[in-house]
C-alpha cells in the first residue's frame, strides 16, 4: 500500500519538473528565432527541429525500459536518469548561444533534446510508482502547474534581457549573429535545470521494490537488446485505451509543433508587418513579443492546472480533455487575425488551459489501463505517441507550408487549430473514468519529505 503524501511533498518531488520545463520552454519560444538569428529559412524550420522528435523516440521508451529494470538502495529507479539528464541539460544551455553558424545549434539541440528525454521520461513514471490511486490526478496535474511554471519564466526572460542587454555576436562569416540578451536566458536555464532536480532528489525518497519485485529485477533477461524486447512486447500487448490516445496525439502534437515553429513569423507579420528578412530589428522585438504572449499562456497553465483536479474529479478526464482542445483551437483561429499586440493574450487564455490538460489529462485517462510494473516502458511509448506526429511534422510541414499554405505563417497557425479540433474530436472514442482525487492541502510551507 503506497502512502498518503501531502500536498507539499507532491510538490517537491515535482519541483524537478520545473527545470525541465525551463529548457522546454527555451525550445519552444527561443530555438526557432535562434535558427533564424543564424539565418535559417522559414520553410527549413520543420526539419531543423527533427532532433527533439526522434531523440524522444529513440531515448524516452529506452530509458523507461531501463528504469523498470533498475534499482539502487541509494540512488533508486528513477533519480539516477533525471539526475543525469539535468546535468548534460546544463551544459548544453550554456554552450547554445556561443553557437557561431547553423550547424552547431543543430548540433547542440540533439544533444539537449537527448538530455531533455532522459530527464523526462522517468518523471512520469516517478509519480505513479509514488502516488496511490486517489492522488495520481494531483501528481500528474502538479507536473501541469510545474510545466506551465517553467516555461512561463523562460518565455519572460526572453523578453526581459531583451531589455537590458544590447549587442549581437557576429556569425563565422562576419554576418550579424545571436543577440547578446539570448545569452541570458539560456544561463538561467541552466541553472534552473541542475538546481530543480538536484531538490527533487535530495527531498523525495523512492519506494523500495517489494521482494516479489526484486526477484522479478534479478531474475528478468538481461542483454543489450533486452529493453527493446521489452518495448516490442510492450506495444504488442498495448492496451486498446492507449492505442486510441495515439490517434489523439497524432493531431495534438502535429499543431503544436506547428505553432511553436510559425508562431514568432506570425505575429511579426500581423503585428509588426514584416519578416524576419525584411527587417531583422523589428523581427527581434516580434521575438520579444512572442515571448510574452506564450509566457502568458503558461501563466495560465500553471494556475489553472490545480482546477482541472477539481473537473476531472467532477466529470471526467475524456470530458475535461475535449474541452480544452477545442478551446485551444479556437485560440489559433482567432490569432492570425489579430492586430493589436495587447489583445493577442486573450486567446491565450483558452489555449494556456488547454496546455495545461495536455500535460497532465491524457496520463489521468490511461494511466489506469498499465501494468503498474511497466509503468517506465509505456510512458515511454506514450512518449513515442508524442515525437512520431512531431517526426511527421518537421518531415511534411515544409512541403505543405509552401505547397498549400502558400509560405504564410498566419496560415500555419490557423491550419494547427483545425488539427486541435480533430484531436477534440478523437478523444470521444476513449473509454470515460472519473477521477477520485483528494488533494491534501496542509498549513505551512514547504517541508521535505
Amino acid at each position: 500500500m503506497k502512502p498518503h503524501l501531502s500536498f507539499w511533498q507532491i510538490i517537491n518531488m515535482n519541483v524537478g519538473f520545473f527545470g525541465i520545463q525551463y529548457s522546454f520552454g527555451l525550445q519552444q519560444t527561443a530555438i526557432n528565432p535562434l535558427y533564424t538569428f543564424l539565418h535559417a529559412k522559414p520553410e527549413q524550420l520543420p526539419l531543423l527541429n527533427l532532433a527533439g522528435p526522434m531523440t524522444g523516440l529513440l531515448i524516452q521508451p529506452l530509458i523507461g525500459a531501463l528504469s523498470d529494470k533498475t534499482w539502487h538502495p541509494r540512488w533508486g529507479r528513477r533519480k539516477p536518469y533525471f539526475l543525469i539528464g539535468a546535468v548534460m541539460c546544463s551544459l548544453c544551455l550554456f554552450a547554445f548561444p556561443f553557437s557561431k553558424a547553423l550547424w552547431m545549434a543543430v548540433g547542440l539541440l540533439w544533444i539537449l533534446d537527448a538530455a531533455n528525454n532522459t530527464a523526462m521520461e522517468p518523471y512520469r513514471a516517478f509519480v505513479a510508482d509514488k502516488l496511490p490511486d486517489a492522488q495520481l490526478a494531483t501528481g500528474f496535474l502538479t507536473q501541469s502547474f510545474f510545466t506551465g511554471l517553467g516555461i512561463t519564466l523562460a518565455n519572460i526572460s526572453l523578453y526581459f534581457f531583451q531589455q537590458i542587454i544590447s549587442g549581437t555576436t557576429t556569425t563565422n562569416d562576419g554576418q550579424t549573429g545571436i543577440p547578446y540578451w539570448v545569452f541570458g536566458s539560456f544561463f538561467v536555464g541552466a541553472v534552473c535545470s541542475i538546481g530543480s532536480v538536484l531538490w527533487s532528489v535530495s527531498k523525495t525518497p523512492e519506494i523500495p521494490p517489494t521482494a516479489e519485485e526484486l526477484l522479478r529485477l534479478r531474475t528478468a533477461e538481461k542483454g543489450i537488446f533486452s529493453p527493446l524486447l521489452d518495448i516490442f512486447s510492450a506495444i504488442r500487448h498495448m492496451p486498446s485505451t492507449l492505442w486510441r490516445l495515439a490517434l489523439v496525439y497524432l493531431f495534438q502534437w502535429y499543431a503544436m509543433f506547428c505553432y511553436w515553429q510559425f508562431i514568432s513569423h506570425a505575429i511579426a507579420r500581423a503585428i509588426w508587418h514584416t519578416s524576419a528578412e525584411q527587417n531583422p530589428a523589428l523581427y527581434q522585438e516580434a521575438v520579444g513579443w512572442t515571448g510574452l504572449v506564450n509566457g502568458f499562456y503558461n501563466i495560465v497553465t500553471f494556475l489553472s492546472a490545480f482546477f482541472l483536479v477539481g473537473l476531472a474529479k467532477k466529470y471526467s478526464a475524456k470530458q475535461v480533455h475535449i474541452v480544452c482542445l477545442a478551446c485551444a483551437a479556437l485560440a489559433l483561429f482567432l490569432l492570425p487575425h489579430i492586430q493589436n499586440k495587447y489583445l493577442l493574450f486573450a486567446p491565450m487564455i483558452g489555449f494556456g488551459v488547454a496546455w495545461a490538460s495536455m500535460m497532465g489529462v491524457p496520463y489521468i485517462m490511461v494511466v489506469g489501463s498499465i501494468p503498474k510494473h511497466r509503468y517506465g516502458v509505456y510512458m515511454g511509448i506514450i512518449n513515442m505517441m508524442i515525437v512520431i506526429p512531431m517526426i511527421l511534422q518537421t518531415l511534411t510541414f515544409g512541403w505543405v507550408y509552401k505547397s498549400f499554405l502558400h509560405s504564410n505563417p498566419a496560415n500555419a497557425i490557423t491550419f494547427a487549430g483545425v488539427l486541435l479540433l480533430a484531436a477534440s474530436l478523437a478523444v470521444i472514442p476513449i473509454p470515460q473514468n472519473k477521477v477520485t482525487d483528494e488533494v491534501v492541502l496542509p498549513v505551512g510551507g514547504v517541508g521535505g519529505h
